[in-house]
């Protein structure tokens, strides 16, 4: 059933809906899976929720939600009211530039959505929630199964991408399983300074000491195990990296310092002009070559349209695109971005029988109109973050 549809006789069905809850009768239908590309190549498995199921889910993400905010700690980021991803990097690029950090801890965990356990979540929730009727629905959506063009099969874990309840699920799982135990181990083991920043399950820590960083590996390793988790070995990184890396390692006869992904953005050593470190940060490389190979696609289906309306649509990619990327540090990115999407543009309009010996002068008056030029959107992040975080809590 569709919105529009749903729409129609809109008070009596949500009447229905909300007696059927009370009542005991509301069932959580199936989800259907969808696979969406990843930037490597692979599949994402999705999880959509039926009309209903997702209107329950908001309205108990919405009572849950608060009593939540309570207690989560302030390095997670991801799917918080107030909060966002560029929240994630300021307090990222902030933490290793104040701090001692000489080694990060790329960490990846393997397929968390997918490996969920079921009886933990019921355990964490119960934590903080005694209503019954909640915890009913909670395990409802849990175990509805999944429908992947038509057969039906049942979920023993994890808890489907997509769903609106998903990411507030995947929050109190990680509270507890990583938050509160490295809030209390960098407190209580750790020799050194240790930083750590968590958007959903995309994790980066930092640390002073090396042999802080690779106990912690090692008993994450162990912490995840227990309900269920696992690190991904492939992608999970420990590199030396912060404001002494490059000059040790120069020492050493080494190379320059590694660099990390996250948040869709690569992160290296640099220097300020004024010749103090700096963390650097620019688009990855992944994200932008995905990003054009879907561009492409789209123009090719869209070859024949007018110049003027293929070039209203591209304004508003490259908009969205500015978005996100546009932060302090990432216009050469931007620029290339920009200058690979006019040459993929071109090369359509050329396919044309009537543009192909359109010349470079005219073309780029039409980017010059269509496709707005690379500026930085965001603040710095010290300038964000102290707005944010009003006061320096160590913790937080």
């Amino acid at each position: 059933m569709t919105w529009q549809e749903y729409e129609q006789d809109l008070e009596n069905r949500l009447t229905g809906l909300q007696r059927r809850i009370h009542r005991r009768a509301y069932r959580a239908r199936p989800s259907r899976r969808v696979y969406i590309p990843k930037p490597d190549g692979r599949q994402r498995p999705l999880g959509i929720a039926a009309l209903e199921d997702k209107i329950v889910q908001q309205a108990v993400v919405s009572l849950l939600e608060p009593i939540y905010e309570e207690d989560f700690l302030g390095f997670s980021y991801g799917f918080r009211p107030g909060r966002g991803p560029h929240a994630a990097l300021d307090a990222l690029t902030v933490s290793i530039e104040r701090m001692p950090v000489k080694w990060i801890l790329d960490a990846d965990i393997r397929g968390f959505f997918d490996n969920v356990d079921h009886e933990w979540v019921m355990k964490f929730v119960q934590h903080r929630v005694a209503d019954r009727r909640v915890l009913r629905l909670i395990q409802k959506w849990l175990k509805a199964g999944v429908s992947e063009d038509g057969p039906w099969s049942e979920t023993k874990t994890g808890t489907p991408q997509g769903a609106v309840v998903s990411p507030l699920i995947a929050n109190i799982y990680l509270h507890y399983v990583y938050d509160l135990w490295i809030h209390a181990w960098r407190r209580k083991v750790a020799r050194g300074a240790v930083v750590t920043v968590r958007y959903a399950d995309d994790l980066v820590v930092g640390f002073q000491y090396r042999e802080d960083a690779e106990r912690f590996q090692e008993e994450l390793q162990t912490r995840l195990a227990k309900f269920g988790l696992e690190l991904n070995t492939d992608k999970t990184r420990l590199i030396e990296f912060g404001r002494r890396a490059e000059r040790d390692r120069k020492r050493r006869g080494e190379g320059k310092p590694e660099t990390f992904n996250f948040l869709g953005f690569t992160h290296s050593c640099g220097r300020h002009r004024k010749s103090f470190f700096s963390l650097w940060r620019k688009t990855t490389r992944k994200r932008m070559v995905a990003k054009l190979k879907q561009i492409k696609q789209q123009l090719r289906q869209r070859r024949h349209e007018p110049i003027p309306v293929v070039g209203k649509w591209l304004q508003q990619v490259v908009t969205g695109y500015y978005n996100y990327h546009a932060v302090p540090g990432n216009l050469t990115s931007l620029s290339l971005f920009r200058a690979r999407l006019s040459r993929i543009w071109r090369h359509q309009l050329r396919q044309r029988g009537d543009q192909r010996k359109i010349a470079w002068a005219k073309f780029a008056r039409i980017c010059n109109r269509y496709l707005p030029p690379p500026r930085t959107l965001h603040p710095h992040p010290y300038q964000r973050f102290n707005v944010t975080h009003p006061r320096w809590e160590p913790y937080a």
